[in-house]
């Protein structure tokens, strides 16, 4: 369980580091005052304060930088229980490339670290204790505070203009990056398709005009980080530059005016020394303004990524339902496919043919809500398909079967997770395993792999129909479960489906004609 990030800790230590900053001038001012009056007494005593004062601040000063460090990765774990259950369940028509959304959820979550460790806590810091600073200051010299406070007007005018065009460079830099790690992601998982295809020189065009684009954005936030350090350079050089003049004028009572007080040394230095100490809070703070573009823009695509889907109340099916299909059509952005209109009644089965690419595939999956429907509507009793629980109602064959590493009776069983080790075997029995268990001599405790290593393609498939047989499902949606599999091997399960598929609603998509004539209806997609 993530611990309740407390915000303030590390800024109260850095807004302490002044403090000991007005500790560590005090002393020194009182050592050279007494150096100067020959008080060897009072010289000690100030020099012990100044070296206590001196290691006080570098503990502050570490502080800081831990207890920053803590609040960031406490951020980042409450932002990863958020994010990542969003990024395992994509929403349905998600067109989001797989690296993208990973980027956001792991590079995106990284970019934090500086954002709540650095900048946050030095923000409220910055605000704080400049005005101790001063304040601390007038009582040596009263002019000497009013000159810092002035400069602090122009530099807020300043930091507010480069702070609006950071946050809309560093959104930028973001959407480019994203970008990136999508292409590469999703490059390197097709590479064999790429080669064997000799389609490098064209995929490599591509990722090296990413990657162009990411650095021309990153140049741009550079550019913006580059102007507001100087912005504060200046406006600091001019503050200390100021007081240092006021300072050594009126000691040398050469004031080019009626001197509103008169200082002596250990004032005037009391008051120099703090001059640096005023905007050493906004020189930090403007050192981790990176920190800020960055992670402002990556907590607006985090929060974006981690929205929660609106709740709807959806009923389940009592049996096997009716479906329509009423005008529908797949929309892929690029790619549209459809209109499709067709009915299936409750308890029969009904085989989709069709050439590859037709869209047989795509209307199973729109059912199961993972392919975008652009026009029309699926209906299921009557129902939106989007208003029923269909989830958990539905027994699925895939062109591929999934694995899990762990044993065939945890392969089986991922159908049903609550299923006994009796209701597993008959599955694997009825589904035409029991060769296969008995000749490998291990049961249903065969051990296999995250890719089903060892099994035939046959053997695969019938691992799939188990699963669907374990389900006993209401709704089966088959897509090509015989595909690439050898005459026995495919009329074995087309006769389990034939005699397991009866008072079912059944939709199959097929190129098998043996298959579809087990079907009560055949539908060719043109």
């Amino acid at each position: 369980m993530i611990k309740p990030i407390d915000r303030h800790a590390p800024a109260l230590f850095w807004i302490g580091d002044s403090g000991a900053a007005i500790l560590m001038a005090t002393a020194l001012a009182g050592a050279v005052a007494s150096a100067g009056q020959g008080d060897d007494r009072d010289l000690l005593l100030a020099v012990g304060g100044l070296i206590g004062a001196a290691l006080l601040r570098a503990g502050i000063q570490i502080g800081a930088t831990d207890a920053g460090e803590a609040a960031a990765v406490r951020a980042k774990g409450g932002w990863r229980q958020q994010v990542f259950p969003h990024v395992l369940v994509a929403a349905p028509g998600d067109r989001r490339m797989l690296g993208e959304a990973v980027a956001d959820a792991v590079d995106r979550i990284e970019d934090l670290g500086g954002f709540h460790a650095r900048y946050l806590p030095l923000s409220r810091a910055a605000i704080l204790s400049p005005l101790i600073i001063a304040i601390a200051a007038s009582f040596g010299s009263g002019m000497a505070g009013a000159i810092m406070l002035a400069t602090l007007v122009p530099f807020a005018l300043g930091m507010a203009l480069a702070g609006t065009a950071a946050a809309r460079a560093a959104a930028r830099q973001l959407d480019a990056l994203s970008r990136l790690s999508g292409l590469f992601v999703d490059r390197v998982r097709a590479l064999p398709v790429i080669v064997s295809f000799g389609a490098q020189d064209r995929i490599g065009r591509h990722l090296a005009d990413a990657t162009r684009d990411v650095a021309s954005r990153t140049i741009d936030v550079l550019k913006i980080a580059f102007v507001s350090s100087a912005i504060i350079e200046f406006f600091a050089a001019l503050s200390v530059a100021l007081v240092a003049l006021y300072c050594g004028f009126n000691l040398l009572g050469i004031l080019p005016f009626p001197a509103p007080e008169r200082l002596g040394l250990g004032e005037a230095l009391f008051v120099l020394v703090l001059a640096p100490e005023f905007y050493l809070p906004m020189r930090r703070l403007a050192a981790a303004y990176h920190d800020k573009q960055v992670g402002e823009a990556a907590v607006e695509r985090l929060a974006a990524l981690a929205r929660p889907s609106p709740s709807v109340s959806r009923s389940p099916i009592a049996g096997p339902p009716a479906l329509r299909f009423d005008g529908v059509v797949i929309d892929y952005g690029e790619t549209a496919i459809g209109p499709f209109t067709l009915d299936v009644a409750a308890g029969t089965s009904l085989a989709l043919r069709g050439s590859t690419g037709i869209g047989k595939s795509s209307l199973l999956h729109a059912v199961l809500g993972l392919a975008p429907i652009g026009k029309g509507r699926i209906l299921v009793d009557g129902r939106d398909v989007a208003d029923v629980a269909l989830p958990g109602h539905i027994g699925w064959a895939g062109q591929s079967v999934a694995f899990v590493p762990g044993t065939l009776a945890d392969n089986i069983r991922l159908a049903r997770p609550d299923a006994d080790d009796a209701a597993v075997e008959a599955a694997a029995l009825r589904a035409g395993l029991g060769p296969m268990i008995e000749a490998r001599g291990q049961g249903l405790a065969l051990p296999l792999d995250h890719q089903g290593s060892g099994l035939s393609g046959g053997e695969r498939r019938r691992v799939g129909i188990a699963r669907v047989l374990l389900k006993d499902a209401p709704l089966w949606l088959l897509d090509e479960p015989t595909a690439d599999l050898d005459a026995g091997s495919a009329a074995g399960i087309a006769s389990i489906l034939a005699s397991a598929a009866k008072g079912r609603t059944v939709i199959m998509a097929t190129h098998s004609a043996e298959l579809a004539a087990i079907a009560d209806r055949e539908m060719v997609l043109a």
